[in-house]
């Protein structure tokens, strides 16, 4: 490419990061160089500066500067997998056929890589679970780093589109699971909270912390999105924590976290959302409850069902509870078995 181009996001590539689009659209550009290019205003979208962990949607237009083309040198992706990274991933896998396959990501490790997540990831981990195919796996989906549970990897590019398109159009169900502060009141219902983009950066390279803007008071702010999250309290113990089953209308980032702290019963272990251990008095304020309960996020991906892109049958997947919730659970007495897999079946 010798020029600058403007090129428009197709409906195929979907929702995504701006740095992931860059890097499937130009493989020989490094992530380096795409956060450099944000930087200094080189790449903009809809005529804007934008930062590389931006999300970009069908229909914008990203302005392309010159590139290197495509058939000059570039750093060779590593073919190699560390055997206890390949084992440790192989062993997360919950289900394949030949056309997906189904995760259960362990809690720390990011989907995908980008700025402050390193090279660690399920992405760059992908090497390990071609299992005799010769392109690796791709995300369809994403989960935040601390959060455990199901995630879908495609098989091929037909699958991909197919499942992308999916989770775009909200034809998929997602319950997880998660451990908050207090105990919510009513113990069953829908948060309505929109959604906006706090002006600054996050830690840890996951982009701004997320605003909760009442639903009345929506209209004021143009950029904020619609949000629904329902809720179950499964169990709880005393006042002082609940079991909680949510259920996420909408898949805005941030979404489960930001609404449960904005009424008041954060996350445990959710030191971006959650406030202070010092606020913790019961009542359902701050995320760390001390003891010998983890100071790790309790949130976790429980169970996702979808349409089979390929056999067109009703599929669903269930993810055991990372090692740390776990324990949780074992200390506070709960059995997996004494709740339904699917308290808002009544809804749907």
């Amino acid at each position: 490419m010798s020029g600058v181009k403007l090129l428009t996001v197709s409906a195929d590539e979907g929702e995504q990061r701006l740095d992931r689009w860059f890097k499937r659209r130009f493989p020989q550009v490094t992530q380096g160089a795409v956060e450099k290019m944000c930087r200094t205003g080189q790449v903009r979208v809809d005529g804007k500066r934008a930062r590389a962990n931006d999300r970009v949607e069908p229909g914008m237009v990203i302005r392309v500067p010159p590139l290197p083309e495509s058939d000059a040198p570039s750093r060779p992706r590593p073919d190699g997998v560390s055997p206890t990274d390949a084992k440790m991933i192989q062993n997360a896998v919950l289900f394949r056929d030949e056309h997906i396959i189904v995760l259960n990501k362990p809690a720390g490790l990011p989907s995908q890589g980008g700025s402050g997540q390193g090279d660690r990831h399920v992405d760059g981990l992908t090497e390990a679970l071609k299992f005799g195919y010769k392109d690796r796996p791709k995300l369809v989906h994403r989960l935040d780093k601390e959060t455990s549970g199901v995630l879908v990897l495609a098989r091929t590019d037909r699958v991909a589109r197919a499942l992308s398109e999916a989770f775009r159009h909200r034809n998929t169900r997602k319950i997880y699971w998660a451990v908050v502060a207090g105990v919510p009141q009513p113990k069953q219902g829908s948060i309505r909270f929109a959604l906006m983009k706090a002006p600054g950066h996050g830690r840890g390279g996951e982009g701004e912390k997320m605003i909760c803007i009442h639903p009345a008071k929506a209209g004021e702010h143009p950029e904020a999105k619609r949000a629904q999250t329902d809720y179950f309290t499964l169990w709880f113990l005393g006042t002082r924590l609940s079991w909680m089953a949510l259920e996420p209308i909408t898949g805005r980032t941030h979404q489960l976290r930001a609404h449960m702290a904005e009424v008041g019963h954060p996350i445990i272990g959710d030191g971006k959302y959650g406030g202070s251990a010092a606020e913790n008095m019961g009542e359902g304020w701050g995320a760390s409850v001390g003891g010998d309960i983890s100071r790790k996020l309790h949130l976790h991906a429980r169970r996702l069902s979808f349409e089979h892109p390929v056999s067109k049958e009703q599929v669903t997947f269930t993810a055991p509870l990372s090692d740390h919730m776990q324990r949780t659970w074992q200390l506070l007495d709960w059995n997996v078995g004494d709740v339904p897999e699917d308290p808002f079946e009544a809804l749907h």
